[in-house]
């Protein structure tokens, strides 16, 4: 690494705590962002907890939080999360932000990347950020939420939305894959995957919110297609039917296909393809196979068929993808 880049400025995220904030919400941009290291050990980021004034914020729970960094925090992020709250009063009911909230978010310098996590996009689409633009929220407000805000492209079945400079996520636990799409987004798969790990969660899940949608009438216990999933990850880099997997399930393919989607909330084609460019991903970063290697050894075939998913998937070529991802982990 240059000695430009060990002297740059680490990126600051400031977390945005607001009356009846959800405490582990709130807590997430922390855990995620405050534990992401670079190869050599070094922060790779600053998390800041700010509110609209500092002092004690009621908290959803039984104790409140002394919120010592005020608004002038969000003037000094490169990020800025909000965390869901359950007493959002004008947001919330009338699409409006309090003045108090206009005041601090008026402070977020042009060009700051904007995330929320669950009803924290309400404040955003408040804002006026969402507007014309992709986003979700918790499942159970997406109706609402699509009423109050009509100009926002609401996308009730995905966990979160990468929009660029905004960023929306469903609820709760979603908001860990937010911020590890962000890391991710940032230094890589293999610098996301480690902070996961000691975190102990999954550093991708599949599917969208519909997976935890409780149905009206409980279904009966079903054959899962976990199996048939463990089956294909160690062999992605060969052909893969759905016949295929379908056997090791003992269904009909049209059963297995109907039960893959109702677990997983992606068709078994999708999901293979996400396999395949995670697994294209990791040896990027962490190999130096040429790209037409990368292609077989992800199940991709040729270098052409991997530059195309890639660039649909990332928007950028694998060449370009290996550039940025081995120097900004540190390697």
């Amino acid at each position: 690494m240059t000695q430009a880049g060990e002297n740059a400025r680490v990126h600051r995220v400031a977390v945005l705590a607001l009356t009846g904030v959800i405490p582990f919400e709130l807590g997430i941009p922390y855990r995620i962002f405050g534990k992401s290291r670079s190869a050599e050990g070094r922060p790779l980021y600053e998390v800041v907890t700010c509110a609209p004034e500092p002092g004690t914020v009621r908290a959803d729970a039984d104790f409140s939080i002394n919120v010592e960094h005020g608004p002038q925090a969000l003037a000094d992020a490169d990020t800025v999360v909000i965390p869901a709250s359950y007493e959002l009063g004008p947001v919330y009911d009338e699409g409006r932000l309090t003045a108090p909230l206009a005041a601090a978010l008026a402070r977020v310098r042009p060009g700051t990347r904007m995330v929320s996590i669950c009803t924290g996009s309400y404040v955003l689409a408040a804002a006026g950020l969402l507007d014309g633009r992709p986003a979700t929220t918790h499942w159970r407000n997406t109706d609402h939420f699509q009423r109050l805000f009509p100009k926002v492209r609401v996308d009730p079945g995905v966990l979160f939305v990468d929009d660029g400079d905004v960023l929306t996520s469903a609820g709760v636990s979603s908001g860990i894959d937010l911020c590890l799409h962000i890391v991710r987004r940032d230094h890589g798969t293999s610098v996301a995957n480690e902070v996961a790990r000691r975190s102990l969660v999954p550093p991708h899940r599949d599917g969208g919110q519909a997976q935890y949608i409780q149905r009206p009438v409980p279904e009966p216990l079903l054959s899962t297609t976990a199996s048939a999933r463990a089956w294909a990850l160690v062999r992605l880099d060969r052909p893969i039917r759905l016949r295929d997997m379908a056997e090791q399930e003992a269904m009909s393919v049209r059963t297995f296909t109907r039960r893959f989607r109702e677990e997983v909330g992606v068709s078994p084609g999708q999901w293979l393809v996400q396999q395949r460019v995670e697994r294209a991903r990791h040896l990027l970063e962490d190999t130096d196979l040429p790209v037409d290697r990368v292609a077989r050894d992800a199940g991709f075939g040729t270098a052409g068929s991997l530059r195309q998913h890639l660039q649909a998937v990332l928007g950028v070529s694998p060449v370009a993808y290996r550039r940025t991802f081995r120097s900004g982990s540190g390697r």
